[in-house]
């Protein structure tokens, strides 16, 4: 039977990497991965750099175009247009495991962060598996995730005593503005800076971006104070490199 594991990489320092997931890791025959074209190469570099340090052994890495994605969707399609985008990476992967790994071959998936939170690797291979085409067991192995990353550097304990918090997303949050009966919100995924139009004004911000790496930039205080630095962080650093990946938590003061 093939097996594939899908191995979290952590959010973008090499020093993220756990021994179980270099222990995986040198388990694998093939390495699957997805180009997302010039802008993100650093990210496919940061990939290469934790083969060549932890994997001394032969494997092969095999490269795919990511699909286009319609990421202008308005809020009532953006499911649709994830799901659609999802279903050709699909095709895109079963054709990548059956043409590459044998009947008892092993693949992998190197994903940022931590394959359970808001990343789609695991559901795309349940798709595929329940296709039927292609056979093949799914191991998931944990990473440190853009979230704990940011608590760790902004020294923060996420949770207040007696109290949960929330993970959602930036999309949300301009839709339905601060999740209500909550003090603490963990925000992913916000390419448009919903932060700045919350109107609250007993809210504190712990930004980051580029977390993990040589590039990262940290801002926090008074959210009506710094929003606006934010903003211009943003914009400075996706002009200077194409793209960006940042998180934060907004913290509702008592």
């Amino acid at each position: 039977m093939r097996t594939v594991y899908v191995i979290g990489i952590g959010a973008g320092d090499p020093e993220h990497l756990t021994l179980q997931a270099v222990a995986a890791m040198n388990r694998v025959d093939v390495f699957f991965t997805i180009d997302k074209g010039e802008q993100k190469s650093d990210l496919a570099g940061l990939r290469a750099e934790l083969l060549a340090r932890h994997v001394p052994g032969p494997h092969r890495v095999v490269r795919a175009r990511d699909p286009e994605r319609d990421r202008d969707a308005s809020s009532g399609r953006y499911a649709e247009a994830v799901a659609d985008w999802q279903d050709r990476r699909a095709a895109i992967y079963e054709r990548m495991i059956a043409g590459e790994l044998g009947a008892d071959g092993t693949g992998g998936f190197l994903v940022w962060g931590d394959p359970a939170l808001y990343d789609g690797t695991l559901r795309i291979l349940d798709a595929v598996r329940a296709r039927g085409a292609v056979a093949f067991d799914v191991v998931s192995v944990p990473g440190i995730s853009s979230v704990q990353a940011l608590a760790a550097r902004h020294r923060l304990v996420l949770n207040r005593v007696g109290r949960g918090f929330v993970v959602t997303t930036g999309r949300r949050l301009a839709d339905e503005g601060f999740p209500p009966g909550v003090d603490d919100a963990v925000v992913l995924l916000d390419a448009a800076g919903a932060f700045a139009g919350l109107p609250d004004t007993d809210l504190d911000v712990y930004w980051g971006a580029y977390l993990g790496t040589p590039d990262e930039v940290l801002v926090s205080g008074d959210l009506q104070a710094v929003k606006a630095r934010i903003l211009a962080e943003r914009a400075a650093h996706r002009a200077r490199k194409g793209w960006i990946m940042d998180t934060y938590l907004l913290r509702r003061r008592r």
